[in-house]
């Protein structure tokens, strides 16, 4: 692991908060311990093994460490995930405990790896497909700025000094910059306001529930957001379903590990009408924020009994859709922002022309 990782849980450590390993590293560990497993190592000995491998004061070290002496005191491994759950979410846990139940915990390690090594692929295309439009649109603000402080007050300097009166998009540009000048630190100071306020604001419930409902109606990126929580969704409820965890603890993990709230309201409310017998695929269906094609294929799925084999080709379906929507997104959003920037620039442009061929055709 890495010696800033180890800086930082050593540092996490001595001020009371527990170390938290990234995903990638609960990856390469939940790989590492089916290996070991397989192997024919105990679980004791596994887990010692994976904390030797850490540096000393690294997360991967410490949480080892831990598991393992949990193990030797008696212990379940589910048990001792759930002591870490900001590094073992309740998913992750709640497998390991089917999976000591059934004596698979090889297959369920196995099946937890694929879980993680598929989101972490949905997250990196979603990623990539923001990476570029993010830069070019910063660059493009950026240059903007410079224009307003540095390059038009020397451009206003000149325009004085000739005393002839200036077109109206170079009068509009010089306020702007005036404004920019005079008043910056105030914006700045704004701005920095309402993102405090705003941060605080999107982990209340109700923001959370405002700004993902937001994210499924937005143009551009409704396409990912819907299609990426719909794949992950049914993967989830597949992978917990098919290692023995019943549907209500299924329905209640994959509420709590979804990442859109208005999704996991729907998920919440279609436990409590599933405790009064009701199938998974109407109560999906009432709540309005699932897709009728994916309904309808759960809804096959429990008739024909295979809702494991439904949801595969549910999540596998808005898998490739998702794929569609982050292609479509991003031709859309490059001649978006070409097209603003260079609106942008222009207007700079066409006002200091504007006003250069006023003041060369008074002084003529």
């Amino acid at each position: 692991m890495a010696k800033p990782t180890s800086r930082r849980a050593a540092k996490a450590t001595k001020a009371g908060k527990e170390p938290v390993m990234k995903e990638t590293d609960v990856l390469l560990f939940t790989g590492e311990l089916a290996d070991l497993l397989e192997a024919g190592m105990t679980l004791g000995q596994a887990l010692r093994a994976l904390a030797g491998q850490g540096e000393e004061g690294s997360a991967q070290r410490y949480i080892c460490q831990d598991l393992c002496d949990r193990i030797v005191r008696g212990e379940n491994f589910s048990d001792a995930c759930a002591h870490h759950p900001r590094t073992f979410p309740p998913l992750y846990s709640n497998m390991i405990r089917a999976g000591e139940a059934s004596g698979a915990m090889v297959e369920v390690l196995r099946r937890l790896v694929d879980h993680y090594e598929r989101y972490d692929n949905m997250r990196s295309k979603i990623k990539s497909a923001l990476s570029y439009p993010v830069i070019v649109l910063v660059f493009g603000v950026l240059a903007v700025i410079g224009a307003l402080v540095w390059i038009i007050p020397q451009f206003q300097k000149v325009f004085e000094s000739m005393g002839a009166a200036l077109p109206l998009p170079t009068r509009i540009l010089i306020g702007m910059s005036d404004a920019l000048i005079n008043y910056g630190w105030i914006m700045a100071a704004c701005l920095v306001v309402f993102a405090l306020w705003f941060n605080k604001w999107r982990k209340t419930d109700a923001g959370r529930l405002k700004i993902d409902g937001w994210k499924l109606r937005a143009p551009l990126i409704k396409g990912i957001v819907a299609c990426g929580a719909y794949s992950s969704l049914a993967y989830t409820l597949k992978t917990l379903l098919v290692n023995g965890v019943n549907v209500l603890q299924a329905l209640k993990i994959s509420e709590e590990t979804c990442n859109n709230a208005v999704i996991g309201q729907a998920l919440a409310t279609a436990r409590r009408r599933v405790t009064d017998g009701t199938s998974i695929s109407g109560p999906l269906a009432s709540s309005g924020v699932f897709p009728r094609m994916m309904t309808d294929m759960l809804a096959v799925g429990e008739q024909a009994g295979d809702m494991a084999g439904s949801l595969e080709h549910i999540g596998r379906r808005y898998q490739k859709d998702m794929d569609r929507h982050i292609t479509a997104f991003t031709n859309a959003l490059e001649p978006i922002l070409i097209v603003l920037i260079a609106g942008a620039v222009g207007f700079v442009a066409v006002a200091i022309l504007t006003a250069v061929f006023k003041v060369s055709s008074s002084l003529g």
